[in-house]
């Protein structure tokens, strides 16, 4: 989905924990998320400290959006 979307011109970040298949399909920016189940999350934190990662885990994603977006 991420290629198709890159494709359209819509710049995207794959959040996968399965990162050799998304290299193997040509997604172009691939992050690894926390866990299989929980890719953007941790059940076993609290509510406030799920929240605080779950912020660094996207605003990682947006660093990696503006990186690629000076790149040529």
């Amino acid at each position: 989905m991420a290629k198709e979307l890159e494709r359209g011109g819509i710049p995207t970040v794959h959040v996968t924990n399965l990162v050799s298949v998304s290299e193997n399909t040509g997604a172009k920016r691939i992050m690894s998320g926390r866990a299989i189940h929980h890719v953007f999350g941790d059940p076993s934190l609290d509510a406030d400290e799920e929240r605080r990662l779950r912020r660094q885990l996207v605003e990682q994603a947006l660093e990696m959006l503006k990186e690629q977006e000076g790149a040529p």
